[in-house]
């Protein structure tokens, strides 16, 4: 200890003036901590209410840890205001975040999930804020120098699905979004494919957030064969409504039944596009998803290692629903916010700013994430420095099967993808 005062402060805040800030715009959590240092004021934003992906969990969760760290007395003494703010999935929604988290003064930017990129890393690069642990969904993550993503992105996880789907399918039809970033998405699972000598995967574009997939879907299924043939779809949010137009297709003959197959095709995605609360709405045990493959970031939701974060959410949730621990933005939005902790933390000053938050993750600062994820760090020598995702750190998998309606580990620990990365064109 510094011998710093630290005085008593608000320890809850209520449900109904949270709520109010969240994602209905941009909001700011309340909450006072005494002590001389200053507050540290960040944002936290993603789309809600949108026809194409939504997270509103990750700011819901970056308030969740606010109440938490401030109702101990702040992170180092510093009060943490969280900003929050609806990006909508739009690159003008984007960069008005990124203007207002400039606006106020916001230190960093963290635990977030956009796929416009180019829209909000200007805005931040020319004020010197850093983006700390975004989703992993736009290349911009994976080459600004004020970027510290905390996973591997899409492309870990989708070449990292291809390693697990290679000693399993024969043939591999992939359905994905038809947008930039969806265009790099065959070459980065056929990366994977080729550790057990496959040939590449049928490549399916599909509208983003279209109302249904029945065309897509049939293509799919002819492609992969009834042979040991799979349909992986990447499609976000949307991937539940592909699943759901295949599973309506007519019966062929030979129908294999089900067990996470149709007419002996098996079906597979990456976390983000399923997860456990996709798995529990669509029937658990009996979900169209039992017996699919899944490529994770982190290790299973029932993992001993999210148990920390798990009593955070009980205590200071207020019981919010939005805040699911097995929710893949929920998990990264808390990793991110462990990162911002030790870093100021290891500041150790009455002020703390962008310049020297960035400053110390560029100068080594190692973050122990409790085993969610390898320790992090972003000095030269610890990225992997792929073509077009460079500022990975994190090159690490899981890989997954939903299993009786849960989603468990199909091998224990993590599997390194950064040779696979590495090697796609």
């Amino acid at each position: 200890m510094t011998g710093r005062r630290l005085t008593s402060l608000l320890a809850y805040v209520t449900t109904a003036a949270t709520g109010a800030s969240l994602l209905t715009g941009c909001g700011v959590l309340p909450g006072a901590t005494g002590g001389s240092r200053e507050p540290v004021t960040v944002m936290t934003w993603a789309p809600d209410q949108t026809r194409a992906t939504n997270m509103p969990g990750m700011p819901a969760m970056a308030q969740t840890f606010a109440r938490w760290v401030n109702a101990r007395g702040g992170i180092d003494g510093h009060e943490l205001r969280v900003l929050t703010c609806n990006e909508h999935n739009t690159s003008t929604g984007a960069a008005a975040c990124a203007r207002r988290a400039v606006r106020e003064k916001a230190v960093a930017v963290v635990g977030s999930y956009s796929q416009n990129g180019r829209a909000f890393m200007a805005p931040l690069e020319a004020a010197g804020i850093p983006y700390i642990g975004g989703y992993g969904i736009s290349e911009d993550e994976f080459t600004s120098p004020l970027s510290y993503p905390v996973n591997g992105g899409q492309a870990s996880l989708i070449a990292g699905h291809g390693m697990q789907l290679a000693g399993s399918c024969r043939t591999v039809s992939l359905v994905r979004p038809d947008t930039l970033a969806g265009d790099k998405l065959p070459e980065l699972l056929n990366s994977g494919l080729r550790k057990a000598s496959h040939r590449g995967a049928v490549d399916i574009p599909a509208v983003e957030d279209a109302a249904e997939y029945t065309a897509q879907a049939d293509r799919a299924r002819e492609k992969a064969g009834d042979r040991n043939g799979c349909v992986t779809a990447v499609l976000g949010e949307r991937t539940q409504t592909f699943f759901d137009s295949f599973r309506r297709l007519p019966e062929r003959e030979d129908d294999g039944g089900s067990g996470g197959k149709k007419d002996g095709v098996r079906i597979s995605s990456v976390l983000g596009s399923v997860g456990q609360p996709v798995i529990d709405r669509t029937g658990g045990a009996h979900s169209p998803f039992e017996g699919a493959f899944v490529t994770g970031w982190y290790p299973e939701a029932s993992d001993k290692s999210w148990a920390p974060m798990r009593e955070v959410i009980q205590e200071h949730a207020f019981a919010d629903n939005r805040v699911d621990p097995a929710d893949a933005g929920v998990q990264t939005t808390w990793i991110a916010y462990t990162v911002l902790k030790d870093v100021v933390e290891a500041l150790d000053t009455d002020t703390v700013t962008a310049g020297q938050i960035a400053h110390a993750l560029d100068r080594g600062e190692r973050i122990d994430t409790g085993g969610l994820t390898p320790a992090l760090r972003w000095k030269y020598e610890d990225l992997l420095g792929a073509p077009g995702f460079p500022r990975i750190v994190n090159h690490e998998v899981t890989f997954q099967v939903v299993r009786k309606g849960r989603l468990v580990a199909q091998k224990p620990g993590f599997v390194d993808v950064g040779e696979t990365v590495l090697s796609a064109p």
